[in-house]
């Protein structure tokens, strides 16, 4: 039952929808989109609603630039090499959106030639690629942000705020997940009728994957292929992963167990479309050692849904639409189980028992209360949106993000080695200090 019900305030986001109106025009960060797909442009959108300004576009497919005049303007720069956009001395920052397997190497360059940087999850590919780019934040004092929006919700950062102030104890079990049930959302995007070599920059598009014939079903639906993807866990996982470290303060599990399997999406993929992952979380200064269970489905039964239980020493925390914090009050009494004792030690054990828990006459006065609190963001709350506000600040005030390469990596490195895990088939281990595996 719930008792009280509150409501985020709506005039937390009304600040931020000022401060975009009152902007003069002098005042746009000018950006660059690189990789102009669904998620691409969706961060263009973002970023827009925030008082930036798309000035160029690269993406390896023309039919997404032409699609980039039809929805920005003609006058938006647009090219299929990325590096033209990095030369433009214009350009204030990118957004980069592409396929995993170029995140590494185009945000570095990007760092490199002077760019600010919004980088789509999973920060990496392999975690033999983390080092170099956090090395390259700290060399060129770039903003480099990474794209899992969790860190800038208030729907999380209220979940943070219960937890620091012990509304449910200490947290010793965590279980998240995702469950998906149609094509989409495992992936089917669709293909365009004109994705033939003339249109697609095919060799760019495969960089240092392996060097195959051309077949447009592996550039729309990359996230299948290990070749430019990272599957469920750097899709799905690391969400998951970047969400429970903003609320927890923990960064990084030591030891990583995942299996699961393709079961229902045959589509050539070869990746799983079900997989489950267990973490052991030590103790730090900041929180208990607890453990973490993961699960994302894409053959459920059901509607699509995720969600978080914090379940603590002192009640349980839910993440879905909104913070539920839900309590039931511990028994006072032990209770006994004597039933297999001698019928003198019976007698023995309950004389004293009840010596120490006085028997009471139930009435309604000793009913326990069951207590549940929901808080819940304002109707229309776009996460997304203040994911884009915070890079762009940052941008102007130069500033620290909360989701820079350090803290996105180790959201990232146990996401990947949840696939080491399932296709090695053993139990990996991980640093979260140093961000190495074993």
């Amino acid at each position: 039952m719930t008792t009280r019900r509150h409501f985020i305030a709506a005039s937390a986001a009304a600040p931020l929808l000022a401060q975009v109106r009152s902007r003069s025009a002098n005042d746009h960060i000018q950006i660059a989109i690189i990789g102009a797909g669904g998620m691409g442009t969706e961060d263009v959108h973002s970023s827009l609603a925030n008082g930036s300004k798309l000035v160029a576009a690269s993406d390896i497919y023309q039919g997404r630039l032409t699609r980039i005049h039809e929805s920005f303007g003609k006058d938006i720069f647009i090219t299929r090499d990325y590096r033209e956009v990095l030369a433009r001395p214009d350009i204030d920052a990118v957004i980069v959106a592409t396929p995993d397997h170029w995140h590494q190497k185009i945000a570095i360059d990007a760092m490199n030639a002077g760019k600010d940087v919004y980088l789509e999850k999973p920060m990496v590919q392999q975690i033999g690629d983390g080092k170099a780019l956090i090395e390259t934040e700290k060399k060129t004092g770039r903003i480099i942000q990474i794209g899992s929006q969790r860190v800038s919700s208030i729907v999380y950062k209220k979940a943070q705020e219960l937890i620091q102030a012990g509304a449910i104890g200490a947290p010793n079990m965590i279980e998240a997940w995702w469950d998906r049930n149609d094509a989409i959302g495992a992936w089917e995007y669709s293909i365009p009728p004109d994705a033939t070599p003339e249109n697609i920059d095919w060799d760019r598009f495969l960089g240092r994957a392996p060097k195959v014939p051309f077949e447009p079903q592996r550039l729309f639906r990359w996230r299948c292929y290990r070749d430019y993807g990272t599957g469920v866990a750097g899709d799905l996982f690391v969400h998951l992963f970047s969400g429970m470290h903003f609320v927890t303060g923990a960064i990084g599990p030591t030891r990583v167990y995942a299996t699961g399997g393709l079961r229902f999406w045959k589509d050539g993929r070869d990746v799983p479309d079900v997989l489950l992952g267990l973490y052991d979380y030590p103790e730090t200064p900041h929180h208990p050692a607890f453990n973490l269970a993961l699960r994302v489905n894409f053959v459920d039964g059901g509607s699509e849904n995720s969600g978080f239980r914090f379940i603590g020493s002192e009640g349980i925390l839910t993440i879905g639409n909104g913070v539920t914090v839900a309590k039931t009050p511990r028994e006072t009494e032990p209770g006994y189980t004597i039933d297999t004792f001698p019928k003198a030690v019976q007698e023995d054990f309950l004389k004293k028992y009840f010596e120490q828990y006085p028997r009471s006459t139930p009435n309604a006065d000793a009913m326990r209360p069951q207590t549940e609190e929901k808080f819940l963001a304002p109707h229309g709350y776009s996460d997304h949106h203040d994911h884009h506000h915070n890079f762009l600040e940052a941008v102007r005030t130069r500033k620290p993000v909360v989701e820079n390469s350090t803290f996105g990596f180790r959201a990232a490195g146990p996401a990947l080695l949840s696939n080491v895990s399932y296709f090695e088939k053993r139990i990996c281990t991980w640093d979260p200090e140093t961000m190495t595996a074993a």
